[in-house]
């Protein structure tokens, strides 16, 4: 003869709440998920671009002052 203690009840009530709220979830379909990923993708390739291009942008320019302090200050 097995009994249920309090905190076994209380596991069984949760798992029984997050499966009836799961069943409440309206999830993406998968059409929508693949365009979104794409998105994703495509944006961080991007980001990812026009930060190393800022970069590149800022070391030419430090290397330019570097140069003419070098040149002015010997």
């Amino acid at each position: 003869m097995s009994t249920i203690t309090t905190g076994e009840k209380r596991k069984l009530s949760y798992f029984r709440e997050v499966q009836q709220e799961l069943k409440k979830v309206t999830w993406t379909s998968k059409e929508e998920l693949i365009f979104c990923t794409k998105a994703v993708i495509v944006a961080t390739f991007l980001f990812g671009f026009a930060v190393y291009f800022i970069d590149l942008a800022i070391r030419g320019g430090l290397d330019l002052v570097s140069s003419l302090v070098k040149l002015i200050f010997g």
